[in-house]
């Protein structure tokens, strides 16, 4: 621990939500410093990063479904795990590098991960940031996370439930006493919103469209419940059978429909999670509620379906797609005070 705290004088620890479509990057007394896409664009058939290592996040981004076939951009994280591990280790280098530029130590680094992983996927994330830089790993279950940086008394004997939609994965906890005393995950997120509408849309019009593409749609008119005033919106792609550009006219009700699926599985994951609660935590609930995180909680009507669901109180945290980032950067400045719910695997306090 002396030596931890030595090294922190000229060291810049960090805390890193690891997600399947971005990667925050926050450091200790200062907040979120670094925001980009967890993506990378590397060489066909290598792993050789491109512009010299810098084709990276934002970058890498603006690549997607657009590369020739010499270039191939790569997401390395699959519902919220590790799909590539050396591709992951450059990209978190790449991060690691970008904010640590001030340090003379190389940091410790609490990184958020998905609370259902295996303990194999979690060794893995710990050997991604070690071998890209990291002096220390410890690893924080992201509802944990969550509900730190939403500000949520956690720490006391009340019931606090987080509802976090991801990327690639939604995770459901009710935490009390620094704790998470239920919790469930499934491997269902934003993308999976976006493979929906896709399949929609060859299905139904027989019009291809990319995953970006599917996204915007999904910002601009999707929704979880019935609008007030239904949208429409104009896509393009290709026509499966003649291969020809084409675009098309959808409107929110449709898209509706096509996202029923994914958004039923959230659903029956926040209702298994209320059923194994104890009867005291859940009796605070009705006071409590339970809030809402990740982008993929953004989808209109979120509230509302999940309200109609549960009977519960239902809202959003403070800017929520970067409060598990925040509950890192919290994380950080108090290792020693939350060190029995780190994941510290392979490592002593002593």
């Amino acid at each position: 621990m002396i030596l931890d705290t030595v090294f922190g004088w000229f060291s810049v620890d960090m805390g890193i939500d690891l997600g399947t479509c971005n990667t925050l990057v926050c450091v200790r007394n200062e907040g979120i410093v670094l925001n980009e896409p967890s993506v990378v664009a590397v060489r066909k058939g290598t792993n050789i990063v491109l512009n010299d290592g810098e084709a990276v996040g934002l970058v890498a981004r603006e690549m997607l479904g657009k590369t020739p076939g010499s270039i191939t951009a790569i997401r390395p994280l699959k519902d919220g795990v590790i799909s590539d591990f050396e591709i992951t280790e450059k990209m978190l280098g790449y991060f690691i590098r970008k904010v640590h530029g001030r340090g003379l130590v190389r940091p410790r680094v609490v990184i958020a991960v998905p609370s259902g992983i295996t303990a194999v996927e979690r060794r893995a994330v710990i050997d991604s940031a070690e071998r890209a830089g990291a002096r220390r790993v410890f690893l924080v279950d992201e509802p944990m996370a969550a509900g730190i940086g939403a500000g949520l008394p956690i720490t006391e004997p009340t019931a606090s439930m987080i509802v976090d939609i991801g990327g690639g994965t939604s995770e459901v906890a009710i935490m009390s006493l620094a704790d998470i005393s239920t919790c469930e995950s499934i491997r269902i997120g934003g993308d999976d919103f976006d493979e929906a509408l896709i399949s929609h849309l060859k299905r139904t019009y027989n019009l291809l469209i990319g995953e970006p593409r599917a996204e915007q749609v999904k910002i601009q008119i999707g929704s979880a419940a019935p609008l007030e005033q239904e949208l429409t919106m104009e896509i393009a792609g290709r026509d499966t059978i003649s291969g020809l550009p084409r675009k098309i006219v959808i409107t929110s009700e449709e898209i509706r429909e096509a996202l029923r699926e994914p958004i039923a599985a959230i659903i029956e994951t926040v209702m298994q999670t209320l059923e194994k609660a104890e009867p005291e935590l859940a009796a605070d609930l009705i006071e409590n509620g339970m809030h809402l995180c990740g982008g993929g909680s953004l989808l209109r009507g979120m509230e509302t379906i999940l309200s109609n669901a549960t009977g519960l109180k239902v809202v959003h945290v403070e800017d929520p797609l970067s409060c598990v980032a925040r509950g890192t950067s919290v994380y950080l400045e108090n290792l020693e005070l939350w060190k029995d719910t780190l994941d510290q695997t392979g490592y002593s306090w002593e």
